[in-house]
């Protein structure tokens, strides 16, 4: 049995648990997921017996090389993908249909729901990301190109660091890095923050140049095709301010110990406490914003999440971020982090850019 078809016959053994007799599946990462096929403007439709793809001309060839074994409902010319949908649930002859409520509008369920008078529809949600939240041996692998490839691009970029750059010149360069080392691109858009711009969590690389400051944040991360890394460093360009090294070595501080909690069966809030407990007693607490850290996978922010107040627990195949952060208005801020595999007797960090205080500084 392939791959996507093991996550199929386990999607069904969910649906079964949730009362679902069949999922449209609607969100691009989640027909990705389920079918192998990495087209847009194409939904799945899974019953207990088969599964049928909608999708359009567009990808015929694709189809054929993406998932050779599945069934397709080719969209004719002109045909609306509503009016598909209608047809494909009627030749499956479907008359409950549960449908993704995070990825379907509500004016797009109303007009399905609408045109479907032998189709009732229920809403449902997280069925498929479930799923996605324990990693197989394939994703694991993918996961670690996706941090070796952010590794060497950054190895490159800070070797070439100039005081003249921008932050959006380094940006552009981490992009450019990433694919030549085989990266389909970046995770998402890197944040780059100088100095005082450091203290922006999310903040847009602007033409701050890295010379006007002495340190400088780098958040980023490469997508090997499908799966992604998440990775974020300090660099140290001059002479540090007094305060950097107490930041830094905190923050440090807090990221190891988290990491050090991460085990099967531990509790996602536990281990936000134990990083959030060391900055606090720094005397950083309010400074420290956000969660701990989140999945990823497909995508850059999935489950599960590490924060305060989200209760869940840690299995092995999760792929988690463990990112603790301070952030001083005016002054700047001080992240680092890591992708960590949850493993049946504990973790393993993907993850291997230097990050100890004497690492960080470049020339």
């Amino acid at each position: 049995m392939s791959i996507h078809a093991t996550r199929r016959r386990k999607l069904r053994q969910a649906m079964k648990k949730q009362n679902a007799p069949a999922l449209l599946v609607t969100k691009v990462v989640n027909v990705t997921y389920l079918t192998g096929f990495t087209g847009d403007s194409s939904y799945l439709i899974v019953t207990p017996d088969t599964e049928l793809l909608i999708s359009d001309s567009r990808y015929s060839i694709q189809l054929d090389e993406d998932c050779p074994d599945l069934a397709v409902y080719e969209r004719k010319t002109g045909q609306k993908m509503l009016d598909a949908m209608v047809d494909a649930l009627g030749s499956l002859e479907v008359t409950e249909l549960a449908v993704e409520a995070d990825a379907m509008t509500i004016g797009e369920y109303r007009r399905l729901d609408g045109a479907t008078e032998k189709t009732s529809l229920s809403p449902a949600s997280g069925m498929v990301e479930g799923l996605r939240t324990i990693k197989d041996k394939t994703e694991i692998e993918a996961t670690r190109l996706a941090c070796l490839q952010a590794r060497r691009a950054f190895e490159v970029v800070r070797a070439s660091l100039t005081p003249d750059m921008t932050e959006k010149q380094v940006a552009a360069d981490l992009e450019h890095q990433v694919r030549r080392f085989g990266g389909a691109g970046l995770s998402f858009p890197p944040i780059v923050g100088v100095g005082p711009r450091g203290a922006l969590p999310h903040g847009t690389p602007s033409d701050r140049r890295i010379g006007d400051d002495p340190f400088v944040l780098i958040d980023w991360g490469a997508n090997s095709g499908l799966y992604v890394s998440d990775l974020t460093r300090v660099l140290i360009t001059g002479k540090p301010p007094a305060k950097l090294r107490k930041v830094y070595e905190t923050v440090l501080e807090a990221q190891l110990a988290a990491i050090d909690a991460i085990s099967p069966g531990a509790k996602c809030e536990d281990v936000d406490a134990v990083a959030r407990k060391i900055i606090t007693k720094a005397g950083y607490g309010k400074n420290f914003g956000h969660g701990l850290g989140h999945g990823t996978g497909l995508e850059i922010h999935e489950s599960p999440r590490m924060s305060p107040s989200v209760e869940g627990e840690l299995a092995p195949g999760m792929i988690v971020t463990v990112e603790p952060g301070i952030y001083l208005p005016g002054w700047g801020g001080v992240r680092i982090e890591d992708d960590i595999l949850v493993t049946k007797t504990g973790h393993e960090v993907l993850t291997d850019v230097p990050k100890q205080w004497d690492e960080a500084f470049v020339g």
